[in-house]
């Protein structure tokens, strides 16, 4: 069996190397499988990719900027493995808490599994409380519409066994990827189980890059995928 990785990055010199480095560090229980994908870097991230990582791992280069949404979707579509998760190239979520999750994944034979930020440690950083209320208000939405019981559902950590995730028909560019994920996995019939994870927020100036229109864009996909 085999874990897909994906990793969208996006300007994230800074701090793509030591989450690399971590991943492919952390052990599991079945091979691995680490795709990353370039969603047209501005920065050094795309020569440090050419330079140090093209040919060890599965690297896929986008000719411009789409958004998180479209790097995940190539990512899925790339992907060889049993199961398929997300890791942002960011310093916010530690890849050993996957290790946990798989397993769990496996031991219950789970469709999916979302890794929730429930320890409030979001909160405790000046940008944090506007972030963590504003995944309050459409983790609500979600639970309201699709009849979940998500304490977490914007988390990046959500895994899949893969060939349920790669029929689905995903559309989404940027952020709304995390609400359509999971309201196409709702419409399945299927009540998300949630694995507690660690968090460490970064500020807009560290390179947070999720906006407040973000939030409506999701909550819009909610809506669009209910009626």
């Amino acid at each position: 069996m085999r874990l897909s990785i994906i990793i969208p990055v996006y300007n994230e010199v800074a701090t793509f190397r030591d989450v690399l480095k971590r991943v492919d560090e952390t052990k599991f229980s079945i091979e691995k499988e680490l795709i990353i994908v370039d969603d047209f870097s501005t920065d050094d991230t795309r020569e440090l990719l050419k330079s140090e990582f093209d040919g060890k791992y599965k690297v896929c280069y986008h000719d411009k900027n789409y958004g998180k949404g479209h790097a995940v979707r190539t990512g899925i579509a790339a992907a060889t493995g049993d199961y398929i998760t997300i890791q942002d190239a960011d310093l916010e979520y530690d890849p050993a808490d996957l290790v946990p999750m798989l397993e769990k994944m496996i031991a219950e034979d789970l469709t999916v599994l979302y890794g929730a930020r429930n320890d409030a440690s979001n909160r405790n950083r000046p940008t944090g409380v506007a972030y963590y209320f504003g995944g309050v208000v459409v983790t609500l939405v979600m639970n309201l519409l699709y009849g979940q019981h998500l304490t977490d559902g914007m988390t990046c950590y959500k895994m899949y066994k893969g060939d349920f995730l790669k029929k689905m028909p995903l559309k989404s560019e940027r952020f709304e990827i995390e609400p359509e994920l999971m309201a196409l996995t709702a419409k399945q019939g299927i009540k998300i189980q949630e694995f507690p994870i660690s968090y460490k927020p970064r500020k807009v100036k560290e390179g947070k890059k999720i906006k407040w229109t973000d939030g409506v864009r999701c909550i819009v996909t909610l809506i669009k995928y209910r009626l």
